[in-house]
């Protein structure tokens, strides 16, 4: 699968918790921590974008707080992820200024990647970073979080954070090398599933459970995640995290399990907004506006006639000719009201009139499906 790890750019990298901290102690997997920075930096020299999902938060917190060994009620699991974030965000801030790259935190719940306009903001500023050059790594935002508090929800957090980003790739870093036949710890005869083309039944009653105290993670929640990653178009690996450079092993060959996508991300996205969303308004655009659209472009506001209908940033919504044919829809950067104010405007206008520098395009190309003729 090496032809498939080396054509991937971007990468979502889910840590869990008992890769990062010592069970024993407490502490941090310093030295795990360090040698996975450095197979970050390395992919990052060869034009890869990454991106990790990060557990960790409430296992270094309960140890601070005398809470060790000790089953936590909800209250006491977001005091101990408030005290451990900001232990966790210093350390990869530090194994990441060592190496010249610059470590963005970025607090989530899995409502943040289901509800629109929350999603498009989240992915409006993920981007933002990939762009400028730093490492988001997302932790799930336990400290106000109350039902996200539970079993293996950071493997369906990294597949969601991936199906937000469009992401090639989803790698779960676990204490197991992949998926078996039969769960590796409780039968000798268990043997490893390295290629899954399709998530059948016979592949789902594989998963057993498989995790320590520290990791809330199983193999059923990992093959939950693959679901998601799939029909958004990422490759899902599930490696072993247990030795030194995890990512690099990946590279090198190592075995894992691979679930592998038919489509690319932005295939998939384009067909969840063909297909899975109710526009809220319509967008009318000019000869010009419509010529640039066949022609690969984004939508800017220079080309739109008028705007119709209530709707909200990131919202569905329809685009047609001025005399009412639509030729496609897509997802809008701004509400009504704006659109409206800047409609057959020039781009570089919109921060002297909304007050703020917002997006240069209404629709972008990568949110837009135009239809067939």
């Amino acid at each position: 699968m090496n032809d498939k790890w080396n054509q991937c750019r971007r990468i979502i990298v889910k840590i869990g918790s008992s890769l990062l901290v010592d069970y024993e102690s407490g502490n941090l997997n310093t030295d795990w921590l360090s040698s996975l920075a450095d197979d970050i930096a390395e992919l990052r020299g060869q034009g890869k974008e990454i991106i990790i999902v990060s557990s960790g938060a409430i296992a270094l917190g309960r140890t601070s707080l005398g809470l060790a060994g000790e089953t936590l009620r909800l209250d006491e699991s977001q005091a101990a992820a408030s005290v451990g974030q900001i232990a966790l965000a210093h350390s990869y801030q530090e194994v990441f200024n060592a190496r010249d790259l610059v470590a963005a935190q970025i607090l989530l719940t899995l409502s943040d990647t289901e509800q629109r306009r929350r999603y498009l903001n989240a992915r409006n500023t993920v981007t933002t970073l990939l762009d400028l050059g730093a490492i988001p790594v997302v932790n799930e935002n336990d400290t106000v979080a109350t039902s996200e508090i539970r079993y293996g929800d950071n493997d369906r957090l990294a597949a969601r954070v991936g199906s937000m980003m469009s992401a090639d790739c989803v790698v779960l870093l676990s204490d197991v090398d992949g998926l078996y036949t039969a769960p590796p710890n409780s039968h000798g005869d268990g043997e490893l599933v390295e290629l899954v083309p399709d998530i059948t039944a016979e592949i789902e009653a594989m998963a057993g459970d498989v995790g320590t105290e520290l990791s809330r993670g199983g193999m059923v929640t990992k093959i939950e995640a693959a679901k998601i990653s799939v029909a958004s178009g990422a490759h899902l690996v599930i490696s072993s995290g247990k030795i030194q450079h995890p990512l690099k092993a990946i590279a090198d060959g190592r075995q894992c399990t691979w679930f592998v996508a038919d489509d690319n991300p932005v295939t998939s996205r384009k067909r969840w907004i063909a297909a899975g969303l109710e526009e809220s308004g319509t967008l009318r655009i000019d000869a010009g506006a419509r010529q640039a659209l066949k022609n690969g472009k984004s939508l800017l506001p220079a080309g739109i006639v008028s705007v119709e209908g209530q709707f909200e940033k990131g919202d569905a919504v329809r685009i047609t000719t001025e005399d009412g044919q639509e030729i496609g829809r897509g997802l809008t950067a701004y509400d009504h009201a704006d659109a409206n104010r800047i409609k057959g405007r020039n781009s570089r206008e919109i921060s002297h009139i909304l007050g703020y520098r917002g997006k240069n395009e209404v629709v972008h190309r990568d949110d837009m499906v135009l239809k067939r003729k």
